[in-house]
């Protein structure tokens, strides 16, 4: 009989681990999956914002078909009745369970993260969640705040919690029921750090010493970066401690020693949420269920660390839509003579050193899109059929692919983004490559540009990602018919990954781009 599956989704997690090569996280746990998993180095989300994202990927649909660009509508009343890939799961004989924040909450999942479409039992969310934009940060005045950045003692929070560490408790406590029932099942688990607030427990500061922490290798607006490509950053500056500092709207920079201070306690949250999947994969072994049991580890975007001026999500940079990406596949992505034995001891990232590398890596350029294809086929399931060009009245189907057949690296091995080649000319024509997109409600940062209102959008950005190069068009959008002109192109961005790895240089308006453009609309 198939497979179980263990679906792991961290909110606003960009690779800063150590099995990607940061050399200051300690992210003890998550490395040690890696290193019995296929990691993928190049991963794009389709939207850098939690709704669409999510929708986008749970339904194996692009944006532009589930018509979720911000928050505000339920995909099967206002795009078309996709089948989700904790449905397609369920109608295949498996017990689906949803813990914590993996569709996003409210309308988007017809306030019931699609229960009972999607999940055979309605979804747990911790309790502990109402507070999360409380004040409960306590200021250097002993007063409490609703801060970014807050360190808390987790016995004076309510309840004595936090959301992440019920949905652990959570998603064990269903591990034990399902070993006894012995049925299939698919447990999704939401984790929500390291979305901000920055509120975790206190002590993983302690791994993090200020004078570790720098800046962005690049924190300054770049010279050529058009302003409608610029995300003003709002919910940042809405909390306490942020609004303080009194930063002028859109392009003051944030005070450098707070920088270093938001960026130390991303990496402390990063910390505590390897913590909490360090004692889900341990419980995995516990109850004798890692070696049938699929894991796949990703999160919904990626988030800006002070990047070309910038921070959280809401644009189509890298550090906003690239994100981990990895797949556990017992006999397949694990070492030989691995069965049996423990798979995933609990690691302690205050005491453990060194890391491990990833069991097979591939540069590939993918797409969270292709999460339901692909896990469909790692479990045996009939992979959906690719959507037709135009798929609203279609049920089933996917417009991402399965990336199952980059599974075959050998052990300890690199797969290189780029094919080996004869004719250059045909392998740039079918070289893999990630959209994602992102709307604004005009051509100069606003206070909701960020996250704009379906009626208010106005500009679509198009964002191609392959191994070489991202280019970016911004163009003309009509919210009445979802309808984007090409012919009217508000702005460019061409970033050449060789020479421009960060993407500061923007070389769209001395470069001729015919051919990006065909590529863009293909």
């Amino acid at each position: 009989d198939g497979m179980n599956v263990l679906f792991i989704i961290v909110d606003d997690l960009r690779p800063v681990l150590g099995c990607y090569g940061d050399k200051l996280v300690k992210s003890p746990n998550i490395d040690q999956l890696a290193s019995q998993s296929m990691v993928f180095s190049n991963a794009y989300a389709q939207q850098a914002v939690c709704a669409p994202s999510r929708v986008s990927f749970l339904t194996g649909r692009r944006p532009d078909t589930t018509r979720l660009y911000d928050f505000y509508s339920y995909w099967r009343v206002h795009a078309g009745n996709y089948s989700t890939m904790p449905q397609y799961f369920k109608e295949n004989g498996y017990v689906t369970l949803s813990v914590g924040k993996v569709f996003h909450p409210g309308v988007s999942s017809n306030y019931s993260d699609d229960y009972p479409y999607s999940w055979s039992i309605p979804p747990f969310h911790p309790s502990a969640e109402k507070y999360e934009n409380d004040k409960t940060c306590r200021g250097k005045d002993g007063r409490l705040y609703a801060n970014l950045v807050c360190p808390v003692n987790v016995t004076e929070m309510p309840g004595g919690t936090l959301p992440d560490i019920q949905s652990t408790e959570e998603a064990i406590r269903l591990l034990n029921v399902m070993k006894t029932s012995r049925q299939k099942f698919f447990l999704a688990v939401g984790y929500h750090k390291p979305h901000i607030p920055l509120r975790y427990p206190q002590e993983f500061l302690k791994l993090y010493p200020l004078e570790n922490i720098t800046l962005a290798p690049d924190p300054w607006v770049p010279k050529k970066l058009p302003s409608v490509a610029y995300n003003p950053w709002m919910d940042i500056r809405q909390r306490d401690d942020v609004e303080a500092l009194n930063v002028s709207f859109p392009y003051g920079p944030l005070p450098d020693d707070f920088q270093r201070q938001i960026r130390q306690s991303y990496y402390a949250a990063v910390s505590y949420l390897d913590v909490q999947i360090g004692l889900l994969l341990n419980a995995l072994d516990n109850v004798g269920l890692s070696n049938n049991t699929i894991v796949v580890f990703t999160a919904d975007h990626g988030w800006s660390l002070g990047e070309h001026g910038e921070w959280a999500k809401y644009s189509n940079f890298d550090v906003a839509t690239r994100v981990p990406l990895m797949f556990y596949v017992p006999g397949m992505t694990t070492s030989p003579g691995s069965q049996g034995t423990r798979v995933f001891p609990y690691l302690d990232p205050f005491s453990h050193t060194g890391g491990s590398a990833p069991q097979g890596q591939s540069q590939k350029v993918v797409e969270l899109v292709s999460l339901f294809p692909t896990l469909a086929d790692l479990a045996g399931l009939q992979v959906p059929p690719a959507c037709p060009r135009t798929s609203f009245g279609v049920e089933l189907c996917t417009e991402g692919t399965s990336i199952v057949h980059y599974f075959n690296v050998s052990e300890g091995k690199v797969q290189e983004g780029r094919e080996g080649c004869d004719n250059p000319a045909r392998c740039l024509d079918e070289e893999p490559a990630a959209l994602s997109q992102y709307p604004r409600p005009a051509d100069t940062p606003q206070w909701n540009s960020d996250k704009p209102k379906l009626k208010d959008i106005r500009i679509m950005g198009y964002s191609l990602r392959t191994i070489d190069y991202r280019y970016t068009l911004w163009v003309q959008f009509d919210p009445n018919n979802f309808s984007a002109d090409f012919q009217n192109v508000h702005a460019g961005e061409l970033y050449m990954m060789e020479n421009d790895p960060n993407q500061d240089y923007n070389i769209y308006n001395n470069t001729s781009h015919g051919w990006f453009f065909k590529k863009l609309l293909g």
